[in-house]
């Protein structure tokens, strides 16, 4: 499955294909990182879960991810230590902060849910991006591999989240706010210094 950042995620802004060089100069930093992006991905799919049980779907389609995403923690944690590499301690994400400032207050508890979801959206198809550069472009070549299926995987999560934004929303207004996020999104990064011991 290859991905295309432009034609399917959307992004405006790619990332720089340099990025994967300053990965690649502490694998022990990125893996760390990218394990506890798993972590919070798990940690905002069971909040989710618990803001809104009344959304059958939601509760339906994320549980699963809750179980996926804490694989994946554990699937980074074994790379680690197959590498003699130990978990570093969390830093923290300026990326998803900046993110989080997207999500509007004091809006209705509808607009609220389209907006976490939009964000959630964003922060899968930024991962994915990224995992697709390490996939195609990191020297490693079990990292390669490694990368190439939670690239596959975030896409899923990034169509899912979009998905539920449009049914708890509507389509019209879910895709509005898209191409809002995107534009956000793409000056917050910007505004930040690229990090190659950050996943985002």
């Amino acid at each position: 499955m290859e991905i295309e950042n432009k034609r399917v995620l959307g992004l405006e802004l790619a990332t720089d294909p340099r990025w994967v060089e300053m990965a690649e100069m502490s694998i022990e930093d990125i893996l760390t990182d990218h394990a506890y992006c798993e972590q919070k991905a798990a940690a905002s799919c069971m909040s989710l879960i618990q803001k809104y049980p009344e959304h059958e779907l939601l509760v339906d389609e994320l549980a699963p991810i809750v179980t996926e995403e804490w694989g994946h923690f554990r699937m980074v944690l074994k790379e680690l230590k197959k590498r003699n590499l130990s978990l570093g301690k969390q830093r923290k994400d300026e990326y998803v902060n900046g993110l989080l400032q997207f999500i509007r207050k004091g809006v209705s508890a509808r607009d609220l849910l389209l907006d976490r979801l939009i964000v959630c959206a964003m922060i899968e198809a930024r991962s994915c991006e990224r995992f697709r550069l390490l996939s195609l472009n990191i020297n490693d070549d079990s990292l390669k591999k490694f990368y190439h299926q939670f690239m596959i995987s975030e896409a899923g999560h990034f169509k899912l989240f979009l998905e539920l934004a449009s049914k708890y929303s509507n389509e019209e207004i879910s895709r509005k706010r898209w191409l809002e996020c995107l534009e956000y999104e793409s000056a917050l990064l910007k505004n930040l210094t690229p990090r190659g011991d950050r996943m985002h």
